[in-house]
């Protein structure tokens, strides 16, 4: 393969390089994964007005978002289960970020605790929360993030269950495996010995850092999924941002509006901002994509709350499409994965110098210098 020249070259190379249940999890989606072709279709099927003639001899990518100066209007969206695809890759992707001049977010259910991300870096990052049953739990992690300085707090809203994600349960994650199954499984880890060193060996412990003393002997990946489905609450309703929003004191973001009075009723709740967002495709398969909801709830929150978008960014080019559609900044996921494993750090430093790159090249042929000159106008048609 030649040098990589786009994420679709990254996600190729992470396919090569991790053991295929490994690269279903993180590539795959709920059901028949209608939403998640998707959310990469109705963003293609965005044209842009080519404009000709323009000074854009001096680009500006930057922006500023909750008070954060961003060299993009990017952030690293937060993965579960990340550190799963590289060694401690939660902390290789801040890195990354954080060079980058963008916000990496750490999950809930990140293999790396808050406090090595904070070691590995040197300017805040932003945390995501799912809300478990064990409130004292949650209580207790909202203090460590508030303690490491985190910059935002990105509450995930559209799990109160686990989507039905037909490639890990053709993998057997989280349920019960045959010996045939088991020795086929044992193959397919086998076959990827690079891996088997970086994460098995060098990456361990493969647990989730953020829950230590709260999973007891989940040591394996099956284990920890079959845990969240216990642990998480699905009874959370507004009140419990309402407590949330008593306990944070920095910016509060909603991930996982994609109906606009859901976005009124998170803004009424005191959100500083809102992620449109379908979970990547991996939740309601029957969900519109993000990109098409997005129009609907910037025309009704966004003159009163930050609206970012997240499924389906591939490329500076859809960060453009959906800056024109109201967005103020974009969440990357699978691009970054995609990246670190593939090449580590390097993988993901690389992708987001190829996004930027192509979020230049796109302001430059529609004619405009700044992101925050990007609007509706840009559409063709």
């Amino acid at each position: 393969m030649l040098a990589p020249a786009s994420v679709s070259d990254y996600r190729e190379l992470a396919r090569r390089q991790l053991p295929s249940m490994m690269f279903d999890y993180v590539d795959g989606g709920a059901f028949e994964e209608a939403t998640l072709s998707a959310n990469r279709h109705d963003l293609q099927r965005l044209s842009l007005k080519q404009k000709v003639l323009r000074d854009v001899s001096a680009l500006d990518t930057s922006t500023t978002l909750f008070g954060q100066k961003l060299s993009m209007p990017v952030m690293l969206a937060p993965i579960g289960f990340a550190g799963m695809m590289a060694r401690r890759a939660e902390a290789q992707a801040a890195r990354a970020a954080e060079k980058a001049g963008i916000p990496f977010t750490l999950s809930t259910v990140g293999i790396c605790p808050i406090e090595e991300v904070r070691q590995a870096t040197t300017k805040p990052f932003w945390f995501q929360l799912y809300m478990m049953k064990d409130r004292g739990v949650v209580r207790e992690i909202l203090s460590r993030a508030a303690a490491a300085n985190c910059g935002a707090l990105v509450f995930t809203v559209d799990l109160p269950v686990l989507g039905t994600r037909s490639r890990d349960i053709r993998n057997g994650m989280g349920g019960n495996l045959s010996s045939a199954s088991k020795a086929k499984l044992a193959w397919r880890f086998a076959s990827r010995p690079r891996w088997i060193y970086d994460v098995g060996v060098m990456g361990r412990p493969l647990t989730f850092g953020n829950l230590s003393g709260v999973v007891q002997g989940a040591s394996s990946l099956g284990a920890l999924l079959a845990w969240t489905t216990t642990a998480l609450d699905p009874s959370v309703t507004w009140k419990d941002l309402e407590w949330v929003r008593s306990l944070w004191k920095g910016p509060l973001i909603i991930k996982g509006v994609l109906d606009e009075d859901d976005a009124r009723e998170a803004v009424a709740a005191g959100a500083d901002g809102i992620v449109v967002s379908n979970h990547g495709g991996r939740q309601l398969d029957a969900a519109v994509s993000s990109i098409s909801a997005l129009p609907r709830i910037a025309d009704a929150v966004g003159s009163k709350t930050t609206v970012l978008m997240d499924g389906g960014i591939r490329s500076g080019q859809d960060v453009t499409r959906a800056l024109a559609l109201g967005a103020k900044g974009c969440m990357v996921g699978r691009a970054w994965v995609y990246g670190v494993a593939a090449k580590g750090e390097a993988g993901v430093t690389a992708v987001l110098e190829t996004i930027k790159r192509e979020l230049r090249t796109s302001m430059a042929l529609i004619g405009k210098t700044r992101v925050e000159d990007i609007d509706a106008s840009v559409l063709q048609g």
